[in-house]
């Protein structure tokens, strides 16, 4: 899937160690569609070769405004007005006092001032040791160049180069390609609060075992990353499952679906908008055991008792903030056969507006999937695709019911 397919990235690197961490971004922009021609300030040179640079973009790497190669000897106005944005990744302390002074004696910052700041994006991938970080004089830059315009990315947590430990680490590159694609998405969810559930629950027999299910999240994940990309403010609530959380997206750790319960129900009253994906399990254990139910030789079979776990979906959609219109609910089904007209008959049982279903068990951890949104007026298939791809297809649907609702 190519989300940055057509658009042509300058991106720049000043001088830090985690220029080692451009030549990745750089192999990740073009996957993702994308044009990528990279100017290096000097310094930079010093931590990765252009030839490096220059091997993995595919295209000449600039580094100076005197390069002959630009037939006006102008490649600060040239290499601007081609971009669709320009990427500073890393970009150090020093760079950002440029940017705050409007300083113009070396290619990058000068092509940064020339830019038409109308048509291109300046966006910024700060880093720096955590004391540069924190000091009065980058945060007074940060906030200057942020009001001259451009989108400073921030900064990662963790162990530096230097020994220390703190803020001021580059995003990781994938991290830093969510943040480009997410500017160039459409926000049309901004100033919407997603809560979404997704995983599978796990229902404790005893201390060791229980009854769970197939459910990966994956698609569930996706939906996240998407509304957040599309604008929105998302709570995810996640049952137990490995999967990184999509960068901008507050994540809620769950084990049981009465925990989940509770956590959504806290939370609901802020959202406006839930979707509800979670594999929740039908019945638990009356009861867990308290120590692990072992075998003893006679061949009886322990006994277990169920009682029915609450209905999320249900719950929330029956809520005073849903039933006064204030919260847009959506479900989801996944159905073994006759996904139809099970998905219909649960969207009229839930009482939610949409409805959508899939077959469960052959999707169950895939990274594709293909599905059914089923309203009050009927249903309309989103043919196979992956679970990324179709996730931007619902939020796009999404968006587009609560449009026409606040009309």
């Amino acid at each position: 899937m190519k989300e940055l397919a057509g658009k042509h990235i300058v991106l720049g690197l000043s001088g830090g160690v985690a220029c080692y961490k451009s030549a990745d971004l750089s192999r990740l922009l073009i996957k993702a569609g994308a044009t990528v021609q990279v100017v290096m300030t000097e310094a930079a040179a010093q931590f990765i070769t252009p030839v490096t640079m220059q091997a993995l973009s595919g295209r000449p790497v600039y580094g100076s405004q005197w390069d002959a190669r630009e037939a006006n000897n102008m490649p600060h106005i040239n290499l601007s007005r081609e971009a669709d944005a320009i990427l500073i990744a890393p970009c150090s302390a020093d760079f950002i006092a440029r940017l705050a002074q409007g300083r113009a004696d070396e290619l990058l910052s000068l092509l940064c001032l020339a830019r038409p700041q109308e048509s291109v994006p300046l966006l910024l991938a700060p880093a720096m040791n955590r004391e540069m970080w924190a000091h009065p004089a980058t945060q007074r830059n940060l906030a200057q160049v942020a009001q001259d315009g451009a989108v400073v990315l921030g900064v990662g947590h963790g162990d530096q180069a230097c020994g220390e430990t703190g803020d001021g680490r580059m995003l990781e590159p994938e991290e830093l390609l969510e943040e480009v694609i997410a500017f160039f998405t459409p926000q049309c969810l901004a100033g919407h609060k997603l809560l979404i559930t997704a995983g599978p629950t796990f229902e404790a027999i005893d201390p060791v075992r229980g009854i769970t299910n197939h459910s990966s999240g994956k698609m569930g994940f996706a939906i996240a990353r998407a509304a957040r990309e599309a604008g929105a403010e998302v709570t995810l609530v996640a049952g137990p499952v490995h999967l990184p959380t999509p960068r901008g997206v507050h994540r809620i750790n769950v084990k049981s679906a009465q925990n989940m319960l509770e956590a959504v129900m806290q939370r609901a009253q802020a959202a406006t908008l839930f979707i509800a994906t979670a594999a929740v399990a039908d019945w638990r254990p009356a009861a867990a055991a308290e120590q692990k139910i072992k075998k003893d030789g006679s061949g009886q079979m322990p006994v277990l008792h169920f009682v029915e776990n609450p209905d999320i979906l249900a719950t929330v959609a029956q809520s005073q903030h849903a039933l006064v219109g204030d919260l847009f609910c959506v479900g989801f089904a996944a159905e073994s056969h006759d996904l139809l007209q099970h998905a219909t008959a649960k969207r009229a049982r839930k009482g939610v507006p949409l409805l959508v279903g899939n077959i469960g068990p052959a999707t169950f951890g895939q990274d594709d999937n293909a599905l059914l949104l089923v309203d009050a007026h009927g249903h309309r298939e989103l043919p196979r695709a992956s679970k990324r791809e179709l996730a931007q297809q619902l939020v796009a649907d999404i968006a587009a019911r609560l449009a026409q609702r606040s009309d």
